[in-house]
């Protein structure tokens, strides 16, 4: 194996080329024509190459074009949540971001439609690429449909040479579609190879520019002008001293460094894994993802190229590309049990990981949050005062800009709040897009047994819900309650759980033991221990305050059941302030506790008088953001003199 160049960069990889949106239909079995909805993800080649690699831990970077519209936005901000250098990805203030419709019609039928004339990747402008940025890179990966139009050439050229002066590897994926050549009607973008005398002439003049080359059988036949892939191959050779790499799809891929060999199987040859194949589109820009990953961090052909298998057996068994692909601790889970998993996407263990390991945003060092979801005491608290309750929904959108005065005073930068959809379905839409940790709840208040606020119908009801929402019930639990009782809770934590994966929605469960039950400081421990037998494991636990002891078993719960859990926060059962407080000091010594989602102890107050008219908007805001700072205020100090403490003590 070639030995990579290390430069002074910060760089791994740059990716030129495709990037566009993908709509892939959620109707499988179903003919392009008759779909009726779609899940929209990143697509095009290069941009799911840098995702690809960005999640498995390369420093990667975006170099193409996108529009100046809301899917170019939507294509700049996937790649930069994990973590793609975008600064070189271009906007182009006349074309649209390239769009492809995408169907699963059966095992061996991918319907595509490709939405790309004149838009913006094709239109990449080559005299606004930076030779300097270039030089930060280890690798420049270009794919073969930005060498089929004049002026996307003319990017790769100046890309190119700027690589070979800077030192980097110059990578090559083939990614020939005869559509994007011209060679088919519009609505065939399914058809994977055409044979045609130009663009082998087209593509062999550039190949002996590149270190490493990629590509299936297919388009090695095109690179090499010849349907018979030794032959191909040899061809290629003659131009290029590059690596090249055959996929042999469900049988994995062959290396050759030297000259190609009487047999394909006489090359350096990589077995693949056989799964289940749901979606086969995307599977080569995974596959490239894991080589350049291994390739890229100097492992041999053979640990590259299992990468590579296993990032492509990964992706054909899911829906989608680009959320498809694996994260590093994923893939390595994955190759240690490979032949054990013939089905990832029924794999519980991975499904899980692949969820948890795909957070986004991946860390939330501090909750410290104003609750207010209250549906029953709100309403109860307008009657008594003699209001009409159809104040609460502007009273809900008053404490949202409480919650943001509040966190401003304090220097929280994102302030968390928990607001439901009966009476806040406004204030929702006023925080959402903003960045800020949102809870909402799905439980009927105050049930018991528990049942949902809309129905148990909730696929359809959470579709509907922005991804950044966080989905909060509470359920009063107690793991000796009454045998119905408890199997019944559990079958509906269940099933909440699941409605939560497959609608890629967060989920907090806040545990509440039942008033009339015998509490010790094992009983919140076992409730969870309970649950994550059942196979339940939230995003996040929101639970009462409690002695040392009790936080030191819920922590070793944790710990032992789901590393990956985000944590837990207290809740406040209307406690006075210097209770809360008091609380606070034994949670602030034990990481797992992240703050805080308190409520009517900041709100009950002000809410009462504004309902009363007692209080204007602005004296309300104002009094629940002193209240909600001097909570957060208060949080932060302990867990600094904790932390202090602990610095000492190491």
């Amino acid at each position: 194996m070639q030995e990579t160049t290390r430069n002074n960069g910060t760089l791994d990889l740059i990716c030129l080329g495709r990037v566009a949106v993908d709509l892939y239909a959620e109707q499988i079995g179903s003919r392009l024509e008759d779909v009726s909805s779609f899940a929209r993800y990143l697509g095009g080649s290069s941009g799911n190459m840098a995702y690809g690699t960005a999640r498995l831990g390369l420093k990667s970077a975006m170099l193409s074009r996108v529009g100046n519209e809301q899917m170019g936005n939507f294509v700049r901000e996937e790649l930069q949540r994990v973590g793609v250098d975008t600064s070189a990805l271009q906007t182009d203030p006349h074309r649209h971001t390239g769009l492809v419709l995408l169907a699963l019609k059966d095992r061996s039928s991918f319907p595509l439609l490709f939405y790309r004339h004149d838009c913006a990747d094709m239109a990449i402008d080559a005299d606004a690429i930076d030779t300097d940025f270039m030089a930060r890179a280890r690798a420049l990966a270009i794919t073969g449909t930005h060498l089929s139009t004049e002026t996307t050439a003319k990017a790769c050229r100046k890309a190119l040479d700027a690589a070979a002066e800077h030192g980097l590897k110059r990578v090559l994926d083939i990614d020939y579609r005869p559509v994007l050549w011209g060679l088919t009607a519009p609505g065939d973008g399914e058809t994977r190879f055409i044979a045609d005398a130009r663009v082998t002439a087209d593509l062999q003049v550039w190949l002996g520019d590149f270190d490493l080359i990629v590509g299936t059988e297919e388009e090695f036949h095109i690179a090499g002008g010849s349907t018979d892939t030794l032959t191909a191959l040899r061809e290629v050779r003659r131009i290029s001293e590059a690596t090249l790499v055959c996929k042999l799809g469900a049988l994995g891929c062959v290396i050759f460094e030297g000259e190609i060999p009487d047999h394909i199987e006489d090359g350096i040859l990589v077995e693949g894994v056989e799964v289940e194949v749901l979606n086969v589109l995307g599977a080569g820009d995974a596959f490239m993802s894991g080589l350049l990953r291994g390739w890229l961090r100097g492992e041999d052909w053979r640990t590259s190229a299992t990468y590579a298998n296993a990032c492509g057996a990964l992706v054909v068994s899911r829906h989608g590309c680009a959320p498809a692909m694996p994260t590093e601790e994923e893939l390595f889970d994955y190759l240690a049990r490979r032949t054990e998993v013939p089905r990832p996407d029924q794999d519980a263990r991975l499904n899980h990981l692949h969820r948890v390991t795909t957070r986004m945003p991946t860390n939330w060092p501090e909750v410290c949050g104003l609750a207010f979801d209250h549906r029953r005491q709100l309403t109860d608290m307008a009657r008594e005062v003699h209001t009409d309750p159809a104040y609460i929904p502007a009273l809900k959108q008053l404490l949202v800009q409480a919650a943001e005065e509040g966190a401003r005073r304090t220097g929280l930068s994102k302030p968390a709040i928990l607001v439901d959809d009966v009476f806040g379905q406004d204030a929702l839409n006023d925080a959402t897009g903003k960045g800020w940790w949102i809870g909402r709840p799905v439980e009927l208040p105050s049930s018991r047994p528990l049942r949902f606020q809309h129905g148990d119908d909730l696929g359809s009801r959470l579709r509907h819900w922005p991804r950044e929402h966080i989905i909060k019930c509470l359920v009063f639990y107690h793991p000796d309650d009454p045998v119905a009782m408890r199997l019944d809770q559990e079958a509906h934590l269940r099933q909440l759980y699941q409605a939560a994966c497959d609608n890629e929605l967060e989920l907090l469960i806040e545990i509440i033991p039942p008033s009339n039950s015998k509490v010790d400081d094992h009983t919140l421990a076992r409730s969870l221990h309970r649950l994550y037998n059942l196979g339940i494991r939230p995003d996040w636990w929101k639970l009462p305050a409690m002695p040392d002891t009790a936080w030191q078993e819920v922590s070793q719960t944790i710990e032992e059941q789901d590393p990956h859990c985000r944590g837990v926060v207290l809740l406040g059962l209307d406690a006075p302030m210097e209770d809360m407080k008091r609380g606070f000091a034994d949670a602030a010594r034990h990481g797992w506790c992240k703050g805080f989602t308190v409520g009517r102890t900041l709100f009950a107050g002000p809410c009462r008088e504004w309902l009363a008219g007692d209080i204007d908007d602005t004296r309300l805001i104002d009094q629940v953001a002193s209240n909600y700072a001097e909570l957060i205020e208060s949080w932060r100090r302990l867990r600094a003199t904790q932390s202090a403490i602990e610095e000492t003590l190491s």
